[in-house]
């Protein structure tokens, strides 16, 4: 990788990549291409060290062993904190949002250390799954329309006061503690349970990451007529009656 390149890095592909999450690397990756950008992907395994020298950091989401897994490999490998302290943006999803929190409990039904990179701590629910599509409102401090996702999880994710709600659900469950919030992030760092690929179904959130990794304000425009045609029919889907 060069001094100019856009690093994008795809943490632990064959721990966490359910539900398409792997789209969200494909997703931020085309997006700066077609912005004419000079872009490095580094896909990295569990049994590989963390870079620190990212610039974007995407995790997805998976099943509660890979979930143990990939916590403890990341807490032991100490790279994400080093690439953070550096500036680095993460987006998480699912499994990948409760790892980044102080806690989650694991496939053993214990309380498993995350990595305390945001101010959340996850529970697991204890009513009915969380599945199906997803329509909320997202902060209006990151500029950003309507967030569209699919949500299939069993979690309870509850904020600390560091922590803000990246979206207020119209529609679905988000972050499962009935308060209608969903997903949370600081200034870097990014949660939320949205599958769909969720950077596919929200283009604008890649922007965005790409607007904070290279600080600037704006972007060159870019075709988004593909992007804007699934958006409307998952926001329809998602206001169909169940």
């Amino acid at each position: 990788m060069s001094d100019n390149q856009l690093r994008i890095v795809w943490i632990y592909p064959d721990l966490l990549s359910t539900y398409g999450d792997q789209g969200n690397a494909l997703v931020v990756e085309r997006r700066a291409r077609q912005r004419g950008l000079d872009v490095a992907r580094l896909d990295v395994r569990s049994d590989q060290p963390i870079p620190t020298s990212g610039d974007i950091y995407l995790i997805g989401g998976g099943e509660d062993r890979p979930q143990r897994l990939a916590a403890e490999r990341l807490r032991r490998d100490g790279g994400l904190h080093r690439a953070v302290e550096n500036g680095a943006i993460v987006f998480s999803v699912c499994a990948g949002y409760q790892i980044l929190g102080h806690e989650f409990i694991n496939d053993l039904g214990q309380r498993e250390p995350g990595l305390g990179l945001l101010d959340v701590v996850s529970t697991r629910g204890e009513g009915a799954r969380c599945v199906g599509d997803v329509l909320g409102d997202i902060d209006p401090r990151l500029g950003l329309p309507p967030l569209t996702g699919f949500e299939n999880h069993q979690g309870v994710t509850h904020l600390g006061p560091t922590a803000r709600p990246l979206a207020q659900v119209r529609f679905g469950n988000g972050n499962g503690t009935g308060d209608g919030t969903e997903g949370a992030y600081n200034d870097t760092v990014f949660g939320t349970y949205m599958h769909g690929p969720v950077l596919a179904r929200n283009p604008q959130i890649a922007d965005l990451l790409l607007k904070l990794a290279l600080d600037v304000n704006a972007l060159p425009p870019t075709d988004d007529r593909w992007y804007e045609a699934l958006r409307n029919e998952r926001i329809a889907a998602a206001q169909q009656p169940a």
